[in-house]
Parts: C-alpha cells; structure tokens; sequence
C-alpha cells in the first residue's frame, strides 16, 4: 500500500469531488466542472480514456489501437482544479467517505460513480471462458490476434474440419456492435481474405450472426433494422433472429434454433452489465447490474454518492429500465450532474436529469449505414459520410481525429489495411496473451 499523498487527501477549503472512471460520463462531468469551486480527483485502472464505439475497428485490424486511446491528463492540462490518479478502486466506504484503492484511502466530499459496464455473459461460464468480448482495447487486441492467428492457421491445417472451424466466425448479439462487427468481418471476407491470403477464398469464410430478439438494431426505427439486415444478407452474413446461443465449448456452439455451428470464432456482444465497486448496497441494485439513482443521479439512501452513465438507473415510469446504456446518456448525465453539484454546494435547487435522444447511427460496411435522427430516416451512403462525422468529431484529440480520417481515407480507396499485426500472440487454449510477445 502507497502513502497517502497531497493529490489523495484534500487540504483545501473547497468540496472533493472524486471521480471513479474516466469514460464518456466521468470525463464531461470533470470538464463541465472546470469553474466550480471544486477540488476534482478522478481515479480511473487506466491512464487513458477509451473510444469504445470504434473498438470492433481495432479488432478487425482497421485502425491501430492508439488512435482511440488518449491519456486522460492531456485531457485536462489547462483545468487547475483537476488531477488524476491511476488507481483500482477496491471498495467504496460511505460511512467514512472514504475509498479503498490499491494506492491508498482516498476522502471525498462528494463521489461520482461513473465505472461504465462490461460484457454480460448470463451467468454463462463456459461461453464466458471460450467467446471473446470486446469491452476495452486489450480485449480489442486480445481479438485481433485471434483472428488473424486463425487465418494464418487455416493456411497450413491439413484437418478439414479444423480449417472450417477456423474460418467460420459467430458474432452474438445484433445491437449497433453486433451488427458493425458482422459487417467488418464481411467486407475482410470480400475484399481482403484473397487478396492477402493466398490459397484461401472468400467461399472458405462463413459469417453468422445470432440475435435473440426478432429484429436487428432492436432500439432503432424498424426501417433501419430491414436496411441493416439487407446490407448484412447481401454481404453474405447469415442472421438468425429471435435465437439463443445455448452452449459453446470452443469448437461447437449449439442455438437454441437447432443449429450447431462448428466455430472457433465466437464473438460476443449480446449484452452488458454495470461495474458496481464494492461497498454499494444489493438492495438497490437493478437490473442489468446498475445502480438506482434519483432523477439529479443520487444514489438511493445517500447524499453525496452519485452515479451516472451505464452503471446508473434512473427509475421512473417514463424509463423502467433506465435510460439506454450508450455515450450521449452518460456524457449528458456528467454534465447535468456538474450544473447539480454546484448547486448542491450552494444550497440552490437542483433540476431532474432530462435526457435528449440526439438520434442513433450504425455502420454496416464500406458506403453502407442506417441513421435515426428524430423523425429522420435513412439509409446507405449519405449515412455512411455522417457516421464518419460524427465518430471524428468524437474522438478525444485533434492528433486522434487526424490519425482516424486518414486511416479511414487509405483504406477506403486501397480497401486494405496495415494494421493487421499480430503483436501479441492470443493463447487460445488458456484466453491469455503469450507474455513473451507483449
């Protein structure tokens, strides 16, 4: 255990405010803080904040990891009353208003929970141990190494079965992820698997994907789900719809249709659920492993415990299941908590979180894409430019943006890549990188 430093203990006047995660959520609460009479301490295992929605483009070998990675205290330079620290929370004491981390004990005056969520398997151990999820950049990596090392192993097996295996790739669940994954995989399928992999064709590739509920892009408008599922099927991706994926034991995985897949590609993306840190009561915990909040984002039975994005569930008639688990919630509940915070502080009235759905984008492949936009609707290229736009302007960083458009520029007009390296060898056997390639 470190000493408790300055940066952990606060010796000011001004209120603590500490920060568990530095994603979408945890990031605009600490900006929209910057003039507050505040002292802001954001802990986060990671020194770096994380632009998830491009993480499948990592996997498949699109972009390199770093262009959507960005160190969280370049972020704040200029914010004098921010600092951070790397540091694994451990358990959250409210009695004490306290922290537990792998540094030390860390005060607060007020804490924001803003953890995020990870992959949810459904109590599934054994798809939990075979599948591969696709929640941070390490399991991006983790990802790409697979399937580039089952390529190149499809090369060589003399084993039918095995090479069959090899090149037939699973992806669950049919959310924007799901959908942006089968869809990369079939465009590798299409325009790169002959041209770089010599002595393996297209026809060798099979592209599945599974989906419980009855349509595609469930949280979309049902114009969107048909073009989605268009663009997939035409790319040769085969949809089972309103089908579970029972078992998979790293080779075979069964569905709950009746179909058995030989497979040693399963990629899962069916579902999430919240990082609760210890020290948060059960009994207002939710559905989906998120935390009950108030409408100003308190957590029940608390005064200045606090949760937003994926890990908070603000319960009310309008949202019995929370608002949805995506970037834009947790970036407008940080922001909204910074304008609460402070008039907490104050003694002022604070004012219930309104959520504003800007709209909702998912790209397919190469000039393909769905858009909702409020009463807009459409499809194809035009959606494909503003997906682009959007996720650029997204990035944290102008050297990010930069290294994103031009990648994307190459490869549109090469349709290739050179990121696809294995830097890292993927022990299948064990699900563990091979340490001595790291």
């Amino acid at each position: 255990m470190f000493t408790v430093t300055s940066e952990n203990k606060n010796n000011g006047s001004k209120p603590r405010v500490v920060i568990i995660g530095g994603g979408f959520g945890g990031l605009a609460l600490a900006q929209k803080l910057k003039k507050a009479p505040v002292e802001i301490l954001l802990l986060d295992k990671n020194n770096y904040h994380t632009f998830q929605p491009l993480l499948y483009q990592v996997a498949i070998g699109s972009i390199e990891a770093d262009s959507i990675g960005f160190p969280i205290r370049r972020i704040f330079t200029k914010q004098n009353n921010f600092s951070f620290n790397l540091a694994e929370v451990k358990k959250i004491n409210p009695e004490s208003n306290t922290v537990t981390t792998d540094i030390g004990t860390v005060h607060y005056d007020y804490l924001v929970i803003a953890t995020g969520s990870n992959t949810n398997f459904f109590g599934n151990t054994e798809i939990e141990h075979f599948a591969m999820s696709m929640k941070n950049i390490p399991e991006a990596l983790n990802l790409r190494s697979l399937i580039l090392q089952n390529l190149e192993t499809a090369l060589v097996t003399t084993d039918m079965r095995e090479k069959f295996a090899l090149m037939t790739f699973v992806v669950v669940g049919g959310g924007p992820t799901g959908v942006e994954l089968s869809g990369a995989l079939a465009e590798m399928r299409h325009l790169i698997l002959g041209k770089d992999y010599h002595g393996l064709s297209k026809y060798d590739m099979r592209v599945y994907l599974v989906e419980g509920k009855d349509r595609l892009l469930a949280a979309m408008s049902p114009q969107a789900s048909e073009k989605a599922k268009k663009f997939l099927t035409d790319g040769d991706v085969t949809i089972f719809n309103s089908a579970h994926v029972q078992s998979y034991d790293g080779f075979y995985l069964t569905i709950d249709n009746g179909k058995t897949i030989k497979t040693r590609n399963v990629l899962w993306a069916a579902g999430v659920k919240g990082e609760v840190p210890d020290g948060i009561p059960a009994d207002i915990i939710t559905r989906g492993n998120r935390i009950q909040t108030d409408e100003i984002n308190r957590v029940k039975g608390y005064e200045n415990i606090f949760a937003i994005g994926d890990v908070s569930a603000i319960i009310t008639p309008e949202t019995p299941n929370g608002h949805p688990g995506v970037a834009p919630t947790a970036i407008q509940q940080g922001e909204w908590l910074a304008k609460n915070l402070v008039n907490l502080i104050n003694n002022q009235p604070t004012t219930p979180f309104v959520y504003k759905d800007k709209g909702t984008l998912a790209t397919i492949g190469r000039n393909q894409a769905v858009a909702d936009l409020g009463r807009l609707r459409f499809q194809g290229f035009f959606a494909w430019l503003l997906w682009g736009f959007v996720h650029i302007m997204s990035l944290a960083g102008f050297s990010n943006k930069g290294i994103i458009f031009f990648s994307w520029f190459i490869n549109y007009f090469n349709k290739n890549s050179d990121n696809r390296l294995i830097v890292r060898s993927f022990n299948t056997e064990t699900r563990k990188i091979n340490e001595a390639s790291k």
